[in-house]
């Protein structure tokens, strides 16, 4: 998995442009978890967001560097509000700094406090530009998107006091004039943009561009000493404009640009301007890597699922094809029924009263429970202590059998002898302390 930063175009630059995705952008692919290290980075140069597409889709992660020109740094106090409460209340604590209307734009603020005052850093930009980029970026296949100030990934040091780090970056406007996104850095929470419209032909030298940018830097920063970072191409160009502008007083320093610190800058800055957009574009989960074990576990379950309905299937139509010959049966025994809702028990009725008409005991009868527990109470030695009973219950098809407080019969043994008969013995509740046992025919 790998980071892609991404260098944007400012709002003015690709207003001019005849379609902002057609401005090559500078941009730099980073392996995973190598973030602040130069050596790290696995492709970098200029090109289209159109053409960039496929990377952007094969991305763990999206960081776009707005325009410093596009993104207004503010230092304020903030109450001590819930993330949920601050997030509503920041559009009113900024309202009277902005000159358009807060509803229209995207307001976030730093999770850091610069003082012990409770001063913290708040970043304001269009809510439409950054939603036209975030759309585009989202069609293209991104799955994580941060937006960060570009002023605030750009080289700083906060003990070099009294130095400002500024950069350029060059685009190509539609009357084939160069647009110039100045970024400068004037501490460790704070820094502005310029977008610089010069009238300059590419076919004129880059000393043309390189002096608007000079004399606009001496005017913007009159005193402090400044590092400037232009392309590797333009380097000869400004550092030649800065020794040939008087204002400057030998304080501008020239250096060949890179992504180096910028992904170091990127890799501290905390101000995600994606988080104001709300959660259509945050984190994402990659489902792409699981999409052959989830494919796995889909096949499992409709194979386990078909295998199920198989068999529900066949034991259905055996449990029918069984009541079927159950039917039938019965309807030969006797054919002049004409209602059937249980086969097996109506059945086992007709056995019954048909054993009860020939005179021959049931196997639940009074008669053939009470013959059949004389015979095992006799076989467990109960006749030498006959008045341990003291009642001999029938009812409900069981016999209930009542003993004698204190009585000391072996229960288990009573249920071995009734077993071998057919029969089974469960202690029923006690009776004013007594024992009681329940006997029955064994199902």
């Amino acid at each position: 998995m790998s980071t892609l930063y991404i260098r944007l175009p400012s709002k003015a630059a690709a207003d001019s442009a005849p379609h902002w995705l057609a401005l090559a952008c500078p941009f730099a692919v980073v392996a995973q978890g190598s973030m602040s290290s130069g050596s790290a980075i696995e492709r970098q140069g200029y090109s289209t967001l159109s053409d960039l597409s496929s990377t952007i889709a094969k991305a763990q992660r999206v960081v776009l560097l707005l325009a410093s020109s596009d993104v207004a740094l503010r230092h304020m106090q903030v109450p001590p509000l819930s993330p949920a409460k601050l997030k509503a209340a920041l559009p009113n604590l900024v309202e009277d700094q902005l000159i358009s209307d807060p509803a229209d734009s995207v307001v976030v603020v730093d999770s850091k406090v610069n003082t012990s005052g409770g001063v913290r850093t708040v970043a304001v930009v269009q809510r439409a530009w950054l939603s036209i980029v975030s759309k585009a970026l989202l069609a293209f296949g991104a799955r994580q998107i941060t937006a960060l100030p570009a002023q605030l990934c750009l080289s700083f040091s906060a003990e070099q006091a009294g130095s400002v780090s500024a950069a350029i970056n060059e685009w190509e406007s539609s009357e084939k004039n160069t647009a110039i996104d100045l970024t400068l850095r004037l501490s460790e929470q704070d820094g502005i943009g310029l977008a610089i419209m010069p009238a300059l032909n590419q076919s004129e030298h880059h000393a043309s561009s390189a002096s608007v940018v000079i004399q606009t830097l001496t005017t913007v920063v009159p005193l402090a000493t400044i590092q400037l970072y232009v392309p590797q191409s333009a380097v000869h160009a400004y550092q030649e404009a800065a020794q040939n502008n008087s204002a400057s007083n030998k304080r501008i320093t020239v250096f060949a640009d890179n992504w180096s610190h910028w992904i170091t800058g990127a890799h501290v800055t905390t101000l995600d301007l994606m988080t104001g957009l709300g959660a259509a574009t945050g984190t994402k989960l990659n489902w792409r890597p699981w999409r052959w074990p989830l494919l796995l576990a889909a096949a499992v379950l409709i194979v386990n699922a078909l295998a199920l309905n198989i068999d529900w299937w066949r034991m259905k139509s055996e449990a029918n094809s069984l009541r079927t010959a159950m039917v039938q049966i019965y309807k030969t025994a006797y054919p002049k029924e004409s209602v059937i809702i249980d086969p097996l028990a109506q059945l086992q009725q007709k056995i019954a009263a048909a054993k009860h008409t020939a005179g021959l005991p049931n196997g639940d009868d009074f008669a053939a429970l009470i013959a059949a527990f004389g015979e095992a109470w006799s076989s467990v030695g109960g006749t030498s202590n006959a008045s341990a009973i003291t009642i001999i219950e029938y009812r409900e098809l069981s016999l209930y059998v009542r003993l004698k407080n204190g009585t000391n019969m072996q229960t288990q043994q009573m249920k071995t002898a009734l077993a071998a008969r057919e029969l089974q013995l469960e202690l029923a509740p006690e009776q004013a302390g007594a024992m009681v046992w329940k006997i029955r025919r064994a199902k």
